[in-house]
């Protein structure tokens, strides 16, 4: 059986990202070890602390800059987070100042919204209905 243990958000600055993560969207660090010029840090959800792990990965390659950019540009986000109830999650990050592209909207089985996590990616927010 196949498991996921770990997926990556590609940042552009490591500490910012940690801070965003942490303090805003309240993530726990769970691994910040030296990788040469930059760190193997990784965050996870406080209610699954043994479960998946973000990788808040550095930006160092030129294609993956490109690619960034892109999906940013055309509004697409990099990837989704499940939340209980969106339209409370979004009144709790516009209060700590997370800018959204995209306010709550039902859109079906899901409700959606997008914000900006201030290191060059969209990420949506969605409640299964």
């Amino acid at each position: 059986m196949i498991k996921i243990n770990m997926t990556s958000v590609p940042v552009s600055d490591q500490d910012k990202a940690l801070a965003f993560y942490t303090e805003k969207l309240g993530f726990i660090k769970k691994t910040d070890v030296p990788a040469g010029e930059y760190k193997w840090l990784t965050v996870v959800s406080p209610a699954a602390q043994s479960g998946v792990e973000l990788l808040l990965e550095p930006m160092a390659f030129e294609p993956a800059k490109v690619y960034q950019k892109s999906l940013k540009e055309a509004g697409i986000p990099w990837t989704a987070f499940e939340v209980d109830d969106v339209e409370e999650e979004y009144k709790r990050l516009c209060e700590l100042g997370v800018e959204f592209s995209m306010p709550p909207k039902d859109v079906g089985t899901v409700i959606i919204a997008m914000f900006d996590d201030t290191c060059g990616n969209y990420i949506q927010l969605m409640q299964l209905l």
